[in-house]
């Protein structure tokens, strides 16, 4: 079979290896991470256990198993997890299921997200939503055509995440239920589902999620204190007030590497859900454009990856990695506009950036998951074969 590929005069050896460009910029996120952490988390790690470094060598930690981890995913063919499908998606359920379990299940701040693994905390929301991405994928490849005939074949797929999302609201963790819904969505319509089931569901989808928004005084609280923090900010503004002082305080250059103040016991969660604002104050907006940059060089490097996939008739891989693409983007963009104060508050981490193991296993897991797409590629490493635009597969 040969696919017509246009301009290919950029494009290097990418099949039968490691995407040297993706691992170049996903390795320079987590290095920028781990600095992060350890300049965000010194004082508070240095106060409650007596170790400066306790939350940076834990992080160090995470990523020796992530990367082991992403070795063995890379190892394994495409095809084994597009046979799986179902079994991901019961083992999905489980865990959302288990962690709901009283016993087993970790409460912290009113929240029972986590089961204890040993000394490690899993966030079932993590692997879940890899799980059911890979499902999806296996879905759409192997109902291609009732997707895009037929409301039911959209409704399908959607109906399993509603159910997922829905006992992510029972944790209650409703940043990852709005990631799942949007990146699921988002990967379904660039499948092929007709405009008018995809608006009819969309539209439902997003006034059941605005109902859940409002149907309690919590959230209706978080919902509406971003629009002036300023107005309380000594208790339900405080978060984000301290997050804008940081930001404001960074400028053009930033305070220097270290330098935060609003780390030293003013922002909360400082080394998680609100590092963005540390790195702003400490790198300034110059640093920050930079890392956004890599963010979307990140995003758009899987995007390529998943078009080159899609041209070789590729499917599965090509919606693996436009779903990983979708989720890195809607959850890096939430967690800057939460710290920025441009969206309610979310506990949703930056992706390689914020401190917690089960958000950089996954996410190292997924990464692989693109490079191991981009290994399946056939290479084009013919120059008379690109002239003619052709790629054999």
């Amino acid at each position: 079979m040969s696919v017509a590929v246009t301009d290919q005069r950029w494009l290097y050896r990418i099949g039968h290896g490691l995407d040297g460009r993706l691992l170049a910029v996903a390795a320079a996120l987590v290095m920028i991470g781990l600095i992060a952490v350890a300049s965000a988390s010194i004082s508070i790690a240095d106060r409650n256990l007596g170790d400066p470094f306790y939350y940076l060598r834990r992080q160090g930690a995470f990523l020796g198993l992530a990367l082991i981890g992403g070795f063995i995913i890379y190892q394994i063919p495409l095809r084994l997890w597009a046979r799986s499908g179902l079994a991901l998606m019961l083992l999905a359920f489980f865990l959302l299921l288990l962690v709901l379990v009283p016993g087993l299940g970790k409460e912290v701040n009113g929240a029972m997200r986590w089961i204890a693994v040993g000394p490690f905390h899993l966030q079932v929301s993590e692997p879940a939503r890899i799980l059911l991405l890979l499902y999806v994928a296996g879905y759409m490849v192997r109902r291609q055509q009732e997707l895009s005939e037929r409301f039911a074949g959209f409704f399908k797929p959607v109906l399993v995440v509603g159910l997922a999302c829905f006992l992510l609201l029972l944790q209650p963790d409703f940043g990852a239920a709005i990631v799942l819904l949007v990146t699921v969505l988002t990967l379904l319509f660039l499948g092929g589902v007709r405009i008018r089931d995809f608006s009819f569901l969309g539209g439902a989808g997003a006034m059941v999620m605005a109902g859940l928004a409002f149907s309690s005084p919590y959230r209706v609280e978080r919902m509406t204190t971003f629009l002036n923090p300023w107005a309380d900010p000594f208790n339900s503004g405080f978060q984000l007030t301290q997050s804008l002082i940081a930001i404001g305080r960074g400028e053009w250059w930033g305070v220097g590497l270290g330098g935060s103040v609003q780390k030293l016991f003013y922002l909360p969660e400082a080394h998680t859900d609100f590092i963005f604002a540390v790195l702003f104050e400490e790198v300034g907006l110059i640093g920050i454009l930079v890392l956004m940059g890599l963010f979307a060089y990140l995003v758009w490097r899987c995007f390529r990856i998943g078009s080159l996939a899609w041209q070789q008739g590729q499917l599965f891989g090509a919606y693996v990695a436009w779903g990983i693409a979708i989720w890195l983007a809607v959850q890096t963009g939430i967690n800057m506009g939460v710290n920025m104060g441009l969206l309610p508050t979310k506990g949703l981490t930056l992706p390689l950036i914020s401190y917690g193991g089960s958000s950089l296993l996954v996410t190292v897991g997924a990464l692989a998951l693109v490079l191991r797409v981009s290994r399946e590629l056939t290479p084009v490493s013919n120059r008379r074969r690109q002239s003619r635009g052709e790629v054999r597969a």
